[in-house]
């Protein structure tokens, strides 16, 4: 049987197609003496297709917590008893937001709104914020409102706002066992109307979430048939009072490999560091996932909870020799 590293090396590097989903899975189930064999060949894979920028943003949420949907891993979600109370940011709060990612170097600013989707006071709110953004920083916005109306995509398109992220979670076939008050189809249906509608697509998941290998590796390809122009890796951080509160935080090394494995089905897409990589990875386990398939960052803090200082990722980056990515001006 032929090796899957030289299997992937022949798919992925050479031909710049992703792995099905059984060589997905073999990727993931990997020993772990060829970890750093992944890895390697992950970050080839990344340099050859993407390049070496790193592409940055900054996220900020303009509606926190009292959301009606009830996704297992949400402290944000009005159905569980977390600490995360409903509270709303005005538009002078989101400029100053956007000001301060700006400073940072990074390129995207994304507003983001625990809803199952947005009412008509929430979308101009936002229209609001992104012409406020506009007028005073150079930076691409972004959004996350829930699942849209083919209005509400056309309304944020003509906004300008450059992409939309709307995340999968999981794998179809797990999507029950996180999320009961809407369906996976559902989420599929708003991401194929933003990307008919020329906007970007940002559409990932989290991992960690009681999926088994198999599930992973279908969660990869699928992302994979849907092409995301952008696919943010978060690793479950379990959050006080909703129903994964108790689930393990994922292995460094499984987290590594699934990053590498992630890269290996996706290989043009921006592949993000999300939320959770601090309790998973750590510092030294950040920086072998920058060197094993991801080429984008979230810096500072995530939406309830804390991220790394953004001037270490920025050290990071420059002793690793990864330019920042520069402000795009297409859609």
């Amino acid at each position: 049987m032929t090796d899957i590293l030289t299997i992937a090396r022949a798919r992925v590097l050479d031909e710049g197609r992703g792995l099905d989903r059984e060589q997905a899975l073999e990727c993931l189930r990997l020993p772990g003496e060829r970890l750093g064999e992944l890895l390697a060949l992950a970050h080839e894979v990344r340099m050859k297709w993407c390049g070496p920028e790193v592409e940055v943003e900054g996220i900020v949420s303009v509606k926190t917590g009292g959301c009606p949907e009830d996704c297992h891993f949400c402290s944000q979600s009005g159905r569980f008893s977390s600490p995360v109370r409903a509270v709303w940011l005005d538009v002078n709060e989101l400029v100053r937001a956007a000001e301060e990612t700006a400073a940072t170097g990074a390129t995207e600013f994304c507003i983001v709104a625990a809803v199952r989707g947005p009412d008509r006071r929430l979308m101009d709110q936002v229209r609001q914020g992104v012409e406020a953004i506009r007028r005073a920083v150079d930076i691409n916005v972004a959004c996350s409102l829930g699942m849209l109306t083919q209005e509400q995509v056309d309304e944020l398109a003509a906004m300008g706002v450059h992409r939309y992220n709307h995340n999968l979670e999981t794998a179809r076939s797990h999507f029950g066992e996180v999320v009961t008050t809407h369906t996976w189809q559902e989420r599929w249906d708003t991401c194929l109307m933003v990307r008919a509608a020329g906007m970007e697509l940002c559409c990932g998941g989290i991992v960690g979430m009681g999926e088994t290998l198999e599930q992973r590796a279908e969660f990869a390809v699928q992302l994979g048939e849907l092409e995301p122009d952008e696919v943010p890796l978060n690793f479950l951080n379990p959050r006080p009072g909703t129903p994964f509160a108790g689930r393990p935080v994922v292995e460094g090394a499984d987290a590594l490999r699934t990053i590498a494995t992630f890269r290996l089905a996706l290989p043009r897409t921006i592949l993000r560091y999300a939320g959770g990589r601090e309790i998973t990875l750590g510092d030294l386990g950040t920086r072998e996932g920058m060197l094993g398939g991801i080429n984008a960052i979230i810096v500072g803090n995530y939406l309830t909870t804390l991220g790394r200082p953004p001037a270490r990722d920025l050290e990071l980056l420059d002793e690793l020799r990864m330019p920042i990515k520069a402000l795009s001006r297409t859609l």
